[in-house]
């Protein structure tokens, strides 16, 4: 599996939450999140185009950083 860095507009707890949700809903990810930085680490075969689109569904700015 690839893994991927985005770079996501998250402020708090709430917004880190909606994160964890929206990926959750696509299943076979793995993920991490480290909000001080506004980074998320997704590790899936999913094509990059789904994952972003999965995670602007939690209405923030996402942009994709590339591979890790």
């Amino acid at each position: 599996m690839t893994k991927h860095e985005f770079e996501v507009a998250m402020t708090c707890e709430g917004c880190s939450g909606a994160v964890t949700r929206v990926l959750n809903k696509i299943g076979e990810v793995n993920f991490e999140i480290d909000l001080p930085k506004k980074l998320v680490w997704i590790e899936s075969d999913k094509d990059v185009e789904v994952l972003m689109e999965t995670l602007k569904k939690c209405g923030k700015e996402v942009k994709y950083n590339g591979t890790k």
